[in-house]
């Protein structure tokens, strides 16, 4: 039998920590999803620093193998147990290698949005070892699975958004055509930023790629909602909208 005192303990924490009408207002953004407390993420932060001086390992092994047993939900690991067992690898690790077998341990059981955008923006050892987490990311781009996907390109849009990977970026990106909703807004989302970044590189990328056009005109929406983008610009962005069908 597994011990999950740590988890126990951890989990009795999180019950206190939980705020009912946040529990109820997260779950409305995350549909599908069960086992949410209603922990905010600050708090979960916090945790995570306070398991990271004492016990993080511990609690990451109990943690891992109770969703492999049981999955994530109402009758397995909670949601907020999720997000703070991918906050303890993102702040356990100052070196990559080392890292690496954790978060090839907890991409697959990525399950919606919230899990790994959290986990991808925290994962600040990706922007220290920049090569070895980029090449490690491109594979994710072709799986068949929605959340590898977006993990992928979330990890970009988080750590390599700047010159030296606008152009390969952008590349990677046109040959994603996953039909999943949340694969085609990461993918919307990312090109935005590229562009609000680099609009000169970005813009003949717009004029001429491969995007599917839910997912391209999602994108220029995106663009045209920052206030970083000026008024004559929005205008040509505007007009490059592409007719969709009903049908």
């Amino acid at each position: 039998m597994q011990d999950n005192t740590l988890m126990e303990t951890i989990r009795g924490q999180l019950r206190e920590l939980a705020d009912p009408e946040y529990r109820e207002f997260h779950s409305r953004l995350l549909p599908g999803i069960t086992g949410i407390m209603g922990v905010r993420t600050p708090q979960l932060r916090g945790l995570s620093k306070q398991l990271i001086k004492d016990g993080w390992q511990e609690y990451i092994k109990q943690v891992s193998l109770a969703w492999k047993q049981t999955g994530q939900g109402e009758k397995g690991v909670y949601y907020d147990e999720m997000i703070l067992w991918g906050l303890c690898i993102c702040g356990g690790f100052k070196d990559w290698d080392r890292a690496l077998p954790y978060i090839e341990e907890f991409v697959p059981a990525i399950n919606n949005w919230a899990v790994c955008d959290i986990f991808c923006s925290s994962l600040k050892v990706a922007g220290k070892y920049r090569q070895e987490s980029w090449e490690f990311i491109r594979p994710y781009l072709r799986s068949d699975k929605e959340y590898e996907i977006r993990f992928a390109v979330v990890m970009m849009l988080s750590h390599f958004v700047d010159e030296d990977y606008v152009e390969a970026g952008l590349e990677l990106m046109d040959h994603i055509h996953h039909q999943g909703y949340y694969v085609k807004m990461a993918v919307a989302w990312a090109i935005s930023i590229y562009f609000i970044k680099f609009p000169e590189p970005v813009m003949p990328y717009l004029e001429h790629n491969h995007l599917d056009d839910w997912t391209f005109n999602k994108a220029l929406q995106k663009i045209t909602e920052s206030c970083r983008v000026d008024g004559e610009t929005k205008a040509v962005i505007r007009a490059m909208k592409r007719p969709v069908s009903r049908g």
